[in-house]
């Protein structure tokens, strides 16, 4: 790589690193060693450490709400928005989430961005459950239990076989679409 880097490669780099080494690999040397680059590079697009945090916070409710609801809205003409949305998120390996929710235990800003994805996304679920006929009380119970299925899934650190996993997502996708 060379110095020409972007921020959004900082930021991508930034949540490998989050993913596989935790939140105290967001650091602007390791992080800059690993791109093959100085640290100038970093400081060119992030006034500092905290203001990368900030950016790869804002980075993954991009990719890990926003681009899952926009592709699950934008491929879902043909099949149930909220069956194609479980089988997305239990079909990835969510080690980013993890990671940030472990950051989040520890750091404020973290939190607060958990916190935003988690409304963000309940409501999103919420929202498929009413339009598919269901009332607001029971899109809202059976979003939060979907919710909190999903992240069991994304915090076991046991996951299942799976054959098994399959046959829990084609059960969650059944109670879904009844």
């Amino acid at each position: 790589m060379n110095d020409q880097l972007s921020a959004k490669d900082w930021l991508d780099q930034g949540l490998k690193a989050l993913a596989s080494r935790g939140f105290t690999a967001l650091k602007a040397e390791p992080l800059a060693k690993a791109m093959g680059v100085s640290r100038g590079s970093f400081y060119w697009h992030f006034a500092d450490i905290g203001a990368f945090h900030a950016a790869i916070l804002a980075r993954w409710h991009e990719v890990a709400a926003e681009q899952i609801i926009a592709n699950v809205e934008a491929a879902s003409n043909d099949e149930n928005p909220l069956a194609l949305l479980l089988r997305r998120v239990f079909g990835e390996r969510l080690m980013l989430e993890r990671a940030v929710r472990t950051w989040a235990s520890v750091d404020p800003a973290a939190r607060a961005a958990v916190q935003a994805i988690d409304r963000r996304r309940l409501s999103y679920v919420e929202g498929l459950l009413a339009q598919s006929g269901l009332s607001a009380e029971i899109a809202r119970a059976r979003a939060q239990i979907f919710y909190w299925a999903f992240l069991g899934f994304a915090l076991s650190d046991q996951p299942l076989p799976k054959a098994r996993q399959q046959a829990v997502l084609g059960e969650l996708v059944r109670m879904a679409t009844s």
